[in-house]
């Protein structure tokens, strides 16, 4: 019995000695905790930035991130949103099936197969219509964290 009175007061100390020595240690300091590197309750001052100016039919063509990455759209998009199911601007120029596959300097770049309900690009898949979720605009900033990416 003197034995277990021995251990449990042995294992109380070594939990207040613990308890102790973790409230000495400091935390992580709030301006060590995200990318920015600044207090959590700084408000941010983000980098003005434009999207490229390029009018529609420019005939400037991005280059993809990756193979089988969706295009970049390399115009304005000023007046072309808020896409909706009910109204697409981008489908007016994109929508060519005729053109699919095929290449013509000059021309919008037609949507593709996978837009369309069949293989025959029939009908537009309405599950495509938000556009700017996949096709994004450009604009030249610096990146806000390193990338080591390779195609």
């Amino acid at each position: 019995m003197k034995k277990l009175a021995l251990i449990g007061s042995l294992l109380s100390m070594a939990v207040a000695a613990q308890i102790g020595l973790a409230a000495d240690k400091k935390g992580v300091a709030d301006d060590q905790i995200g990318l920015s590197k600044t207090s959590v309750e700084a408000v941010p001052d983000p980098q003005v930035f434009e999207y490229r100016g390029n009018a529609p039919f420019s005939g400037q063509v991005l280059p993809r991130a990756y193979q089988g990455a969706p295009p970049q759209v390399p115009h304005n998009l000023e007046g072309f949103i808020p896409i909706t199911r009910d109204s697409n601007a981008c489908i007016g120029c994109h929508q060519q099936p005729a053109m699919i596959g095929k290449k013509s300097k000059g021309q919008p770049t037609p949507m593709p197969v996978s837009h369309y309900v069949d293989d025959k690009a029939s009908a537009m898949n309405m599950g495509r219509y938000n556009c700017t979720q996949c096709h994004t605009p450009q604009a030249t900033v610096k990146p806000l964290v390193g990338n080591t990416f390779k195609k």
